[in-house]
């Protein structure tokens, strides 16, 4: 007896549709053949699917079957097929009867026992249900309210197997998952950090706000224990809120990595990342024989932070220039090629020495120029060129540590960055995602045109630091920002003067 139904198996973070076919052969010399290109942790699951039907109550077929997962020129390397391979077995010996095969798909890993563990990538495979047209998808309930997301489809959560065969028959009614928007926003949406946390550092507040506003990628420089990495983890609450889309988009792959939080539907919060430096390159971009995302695309629409940027592997930093230029990573393998989106804004920190304390008046630096000249020579030119922002994050006062009026709050600073942000998306109109960070240099010179005494003293900057070209761009990018900010249409001197300062690895104190 032949029986067939669907389920998903990840490919990078896409869900592709396979079709399990199951055919039971009675009187023939007792097998299991399993085809379909299935990789080992599908191969070895037979075995745990044949249990978990006994400790379920059920008959384990000991005729000749044969389980073919098609299309069979696509991998499959996923517990998720077990669900859907062990109702084939019941459906195809006799056991379930069932009108729902073709409406419903089914993914969930089974245990022993027959109750069902979460599988990853299940949202992308709710959305891949959805585009093929099915009723709705039966799912483990860790995994539930992640795939209620997805509208218009039926979003069955089952616990054991035995609840799956139920529904399966008709003989149990399920209703489906439920998801809400705020309610999720109400519980997984809030910060509990704030730039009020951050005493002193109002300057480099500043530059942070700019950073944001426009989307800036932003290098801190300063001595150990200056608020660097405190400045760069709240960066986030200034950022607007994650849209729908956006959180749809990271949230799958964080889905598809096994990251989402068991029972969290969605990331609501724009993503932190903060590798050490340590990581490998695969680590970064992502790898794997069958290529996974790294936290350049876990940082999709978020943040990333590299602390103590020269102490990265110089070949791993180089991996970040295209995700930097493009917005999105790819990665080439012999079965063939993966696109990752990658839309991030880039935080690095650095001392400004070997030991730390270079410029700090309160302690001595003891590293000589050579030992200086090594460590800033580990970051290569281009890299520096694509970060928009260099600053200075100075040692903080005693007075501004002990102050207790507050200083600039996150509030205060978002509500800057969305006032700029707005003028932008009414600037790059029908364009989305646009952001001052991300113009092209067709669109610098229609939106950042500057006034005689503006040109002079950009023409003054270039041949005094000896900027690239694409310095020169990125200043115009940050003086668009700040006159934003300021609300005004045109890039004034001090626009551009504040833009320039914000170089601060292009100037001759550095060299």
């Amino acid at each position: 007896m032949l029986a067939k139904l669907s389920t998903y198996s990840l490919l990078g973070i896409e869900a592709v549709a396979v079709d399990v076919e199951v055919d039971i052969s009675p009187g023939a010399l007792p097998k299991t053949i399993l085809v379909g290109l299935a990789e080992a942790a599908v191969r070895e699951s037979i075995h745990r699917i044949e249990r978990a039907l006994v400790n379920s109550g059920y008959l384990r077929p000991v005729d000749r079957i044969v389980i073919n997962l098609s299309p069979a020129d696509l991998p499959k390397d996923a517990a998720s097929l077990d669900l859907a391979i062990a109702i084939g077995l019941l459906v195809a010996s006799g056991q379930l009867q069932s009108d729902r095969l073709s409406q419903f798909a089914a993914v969930g890993e089974l245990a022993l026992d027959g109750t069902l563990r979460p599988a990853k990538g299940t949202l992308s495979m709710a959305l891949a249900a959805k585009e093929r047209g099915q009723q709705g998808l039966v799912v483990p309930v860790g995994n539930a309210r992640e795939a209620a997301v997805v509208d218009g489809l039926d979003i069955i959560p089952v616990a054991t197997f035995s609840e799956a065969v139920g529904f399966y028959s008709g003989q149990l009614e399920i209703p489906p998952a439920e998801f809400s928007w705020q309610e999720a926003v109400d519980q997984y949406g809030r910060y509990a950090i704030d730039y009020a946390d951050v005493k002193g550092q109002e300057s480099a507040k500043r530059a942070v706000t700019v950073a944001a506003a426009g989307a800036h990628h932003l290098l801190m420089i300063g001595p150990p224990g200056t608020g660097k990495t405190l400045l760069a983890q709240r960066l986030a609450t200034i950022l607007p809120d994650l849209s729908p889309e956006e959180s749809l988009q990271t949230t799958r792959i964080y889905s598809a990595v096994g990251r989402l939080d068991p029972g969290q539907p969605l990331l609501l919060q724009r993503p932190f990342r903060a590798p050490h430096h340590t990581i490998s390159e695969a680590g970064l971009v992502g790898g794997g024989s069958v290529p996974a995302p790294g936290e350049i695309s876990l940082s999709h629409h978020g943040v990333l932070f590299l602390d103590e940027l020269p102490e990265f592997n110089r070949r791993t930093l180089e991996v970040l220039r295209q995700p930097l230029e493009d917005g999105t990573v790819t990665i080439s393998r012999a079965m063939g090629s993966l696109t990752f989106p990658a839309n991030l804004m880039l935080v690095a920190a650095m001392n400004p020495c070997p030991c730390g304390y270079r410029g700090d008046p309160r302690r001595q630096c003891h590293c000589n120029p050579p030992q200086i000249e090594r460590y800033l020579g580990k970051l290569s030119g281009p890299l520096l060129d694509r970060l928009d922002i260099h600053i200075e994050v100075p040692s903080v006062p005693f007075r501004e540590l002990s102050d207790q009026s507050p200083g600039t709050n996150s509030a205060q600073m978002r509500a800057l960055v969305l006032r700029a942000r707005e003028v932008q998306r009414r600037r790059f109109r029908g364009l989305p995602l646009k952001l001052n960070g991300r113009m092209t240099p067709g669109e610098i010179r229609r939106y950042c045109k500057l006034h005689t005494e503006a040109e002079q003293l950009l023409k003054q900057a270039m041949e005094q630091m000896a900027l690239s070209a694409r310095a020169h761009d990125k200043i115009l990018r940050i003086a668009r920002t700040i006159a934003d900010l300021d609300g005004q249409d045109t890039i004034g001197v001090a626009h551009l003067s504040e833009a320039i300062n914000y170089r601060t690895l292009d100037r001759s104190y550095w060299h």
